[in-house]
């Protein structure tokens, strides 16, 4: 099976932190949420255990990456953009990457010890549904995004009781909503992306007509049960939950009905990404089109700016 290569190989310790996804770590800010919403931010303690927290979830994060490409290898050599991951590549070696992942692991599962036993038992439940869905959830329709959102919602519960404080339900509900709303929105990028290389008659791993195809060949094999038709439904569905149940919370928040002055800076931002992933197709690597999108990265600064403004003035 073909191999991808690139220009100027990695050396193994790049190859390595490439196989670990920083730019993935960007999702465990939400261990922050619980800390921001109490409006403990002048509390230095706090601050010391929610960085904790997340340096715990970026190792255990990471460790289910490394793993998961050692698994999906040879299926990511047939893949556009993951054929130039590092174990895809040869340039991390699959033994490499797994002493990696187990050492990762253990130092998440440490991290959380030292934050105390609710901590490990968040943790556990965090690597035990990564693990679920490296192994087999993935591949079941619906469930495979729901999944993600509930890896979102772990985040999310777990940085509260790190800092020890309550998080509103209603947070919860719109992290998890807003999760699936990106987890639906990726797999509706990989249908196109896989589309587009059918309807032109491409196998990306050979470069030779392959025009009988299928969305699995290229994408994942889940996409097999999914249509573009149906994936827009959703998506439309879950991004109008998530802005009410957003508006919800803020007409319920006992702190300060202030917070409903951030609900256009939702509504801007939900729309700001459906236009990008209808005009430009993008939404396959969310975390990229979050970091890279000036627009989005204003509204997402500026509800943090105003949602901190109010909870610390209120």
């Amino acid at each position: 099976m073909a191999v991808a290569v690139l220009d100027s190989p990695r050396s193994r310790a790049r190859a390595l932190l490439a196989g670990m996804r920083p730019r993935q770590w960007s999702k465990n800010l939400l261990l922050f949420a619980g800390l921001v919403f109490a409006a403990k931010l002048g509390d230095a303690v706090r601050w010391l255990e929610a960085l904790a927290a997340f340096a715990a979830y970026c190792a255990a994060s990471s460790a289910a990456y490394l793993v998961n490409d050692v698994r999906d290898a040879a299926h990511d050599r047939m893949h556009p953009v993951k054929r130039l991951r590092p174990v895809a590549t040869g340039e991390l070696p699959a033994r490499a990457a797994v002493v990696a992942a187990v050492l990762l692991a253990l130092a998440a599962l440490g991290a959380a010890a030292a934050l105390g036993p609710w901590s490990v038992l968040f943790m556990a439940g965090f690597v035990a549904l990564q693990a679920a869905y490296s192994t087999g959830l993935k591949h079941v329709v619906l469930i495979d995004v729901l999944a993600i959102a509930g890896l979102f919602v772990v985040r999310a519960s777990a940085g509260a009781q790190a800092v020890d404080v309550r998080i509103s339900p209603w947070l919860l509900i719109c992290t998890g909503l807003l999760a699936l709303f990106l987890a639906l929105a990726k797999r509706r990028a990989e249908l196109v992306l896989v589309g587009g290389d059918r309807l032109r008659g491409l196998d990306v791993s050979s470069a030779e007509p392959d025009a009988g195809a299928s969305p699995a060949s290229r994408g994942r094999p889940v996409l097999e049960g999914y249509s573009l038709a149906l994936v827009d439904q959703l998506v439309t569905v879950v991004a109008a939950s998530t802005v009410i149940a957003y508006s919800l919370y803020t007409f319920t928040a006992r702190d300060s009905k202030a917070m409903m002055a951030t609900v256009p800076f939702v509504l801007y931002g939900v729309f700001r990404y459906l236009l990008l992933l209808h005009r430009h197709d993008l939404g396959e690597e969310p975390e990229n089109v979050l970091l890279t999108d000036v627009p989005l990265l204003l509204t997402i600064a500026a509800w943090a700016a105003t949602s901190a403004a109010i909870l610390a003035l209120t």
